[in-house]
């Protein structure tokens, strides 16, 4: 049933591989600026592979200042950065009045693990005793979205989800969850993930980088794509009910119209061969939304440039649209930031809302050779002028997580 509570999104703040900050983010996506770049975090020379969705002009003391940043990792420092601005956007005071009625609520999957990976080299190399101690804190997976509330004075509900590729959506229905129990007023909902080496490691072990066979590109839907392109970064939307958005005269960017999830229950790590998890959020968050299908102007997809990836959201989109799929623009901004995991769904929401603020559809760069199995409309190249009321969001990986998300214009 569609709840009768409206929830809208009235701040934002973005730390994105190509572009810090709503505006630069949006008139990036609008003129399809990549932020794809060789990786300069860290050695490659090693690899095959060499690029990422690297954020090359991050500079924390802008948004943070001097004090306390020794203690925090590039993750928390991302995120505690997009906080800042995302609280400066929405014009949200915190004090002793209002912190308990304001919660924070994070997704991450991978955030912590160069802090974890560091320490466990220091225990081992130097045994237990000599291990540098300023790294456990971070070794835990709620350290980021811990800092967020301890830098600004945030006492209600703080948590992480980590789901893999859905945790950002994820994460907003949680939040949702505590607002309209009453639990909170307000909720700044985020997500991180960081370039390090031990990430980009582990998914080069597994076969699952572009370049490794074929050209190092981030090609979402095209027919040559190889493989992921990892990125990096940190966003935050702030939430609340529309009574308490309009009681503190706060701006309203856009309504959070409904949400669908679904689990598969497949293999870890495979990816369900008919997709059917993926049309059942998407058939869930549409009759959760009380719209149409008609009524849906552009699909943000998830899609990454992995093969089954993109073929198997095709098929889902085709499933749960019908005839009707081949109306609807679909495009992917992966192809600009590459595959940011358990952030991807944070950028593609602040995305929409730039696509119903500013009126027009991201496009999917790098898209030139058509694929037989995905045949739909995909904005390849240019963004496209377009009056935007209603956008689908799908995130979905190999784990059996798929959850889906509509934003609309507020009215």
């Amino acid at each position: 049933m569609v709840s009768k509570d409206r929830i809208v999104i009235t701040g934002i703040g973005v730390i994105a591989p190509n572009g810090i900050g709503k505006e630069e983010f949006w008139q990036s996506l609008r003129e399809g600026r990549s932020g794809i770049r060789p990786i300069k975090r860290f050695d490659t020379s090693e690899f095959k592979c060499k690029q990422g969705g690297e954020i090359s002009d991050f500079r924390p003391t802008h948004f943070l200042g001097q004090k306390g940043l020794k203690e925090l990792d590039r993750s928390a420092r991302l995120l505690c950065s997009a906080a800042k601005l995302a609280i400066d956007d929405a014009g949200l005071t915190i004090n002793y009045k209002n912190t308990d009625d304001i919660g924070v609520c994070t997704g991450t999957t991978l955030g912590y693990l160069w802090n974890f990976s560091e320490f466990e080299r220091g225990a081992i190399i130097d045994g237990p005793l000599f291990t540098d101690a300023s790294l456990f804190p971070g070794t835990v997976m709620n350290a980021a979205s811990s800092y967020v509330s301890i830098r600004f004075g945030i006492q209600g509900v703080n948590t992480t989800i980590s789901t893999g590729y859905s945790s950002s959506i994820d994460a907003l229905r949680y939040a949702i969850d505590f607002i309209r129990m009453g639990r909170v007023k307000t909720m700044l909902v985020g997500a991180v993930e960081s370039l390090s080496l031990v990430n980009f490691v582990g998914f080069y072990r597994l076969g699952l980088l572009a370049g490794m066979d074929g050209e190092e590109l981030s090609c979402p839907f095209d027919r040559r794509r190889n493989g992921i392109v990892l990125g990096e970064g940190a966003g935050f939307v702030v939430i609340e009910k529309v009574e308490t958005a309009e009681e503190r005269g706060a701006g309203i960017y856009a309504e959070i119209k409904g949400m669908g999830n679904s689990f598969e229950v497949h293999r870890m790590g495979k990816y369900s061969t008919n997709a059917q998890g993926l049309k059942e959020s998407m058939i869930k968050v549409i009759y959760n939304s009380g719209l149409d299908i008609t009524e849906i102007d552009y699909i943000s997809a998830s899609a990454n440039s992995l093969p089954e990836h993109d073929r198997l959201e095709t098929m889902a989109i085709k499933d749960a649209f019908g005839r009707f799929a081949y109306n609807i623009p679909v495009s992917a901004i992966k192809s600009m930031i590459g595959e940011p995991f358990s952030a991807g769904g944070l950028f593609q929401i602040i995305a929409s809302v730039g696509s119903i603020v500013k009126g027009f559809i991201p496009p999917t760069i790098n898209y030139s050779e058509r694929d037989e199995e995905c045949d739909l409309d995909y904005v390849p190249h240019r963004a496209r002028v377009a009056r935007v009321n209603n956008v689908l969001i799908n995130n979905f990986g190999p784990g059996g997580n798929n959850a889906s998300l509509i934003i609309s214009k507020y009215n």
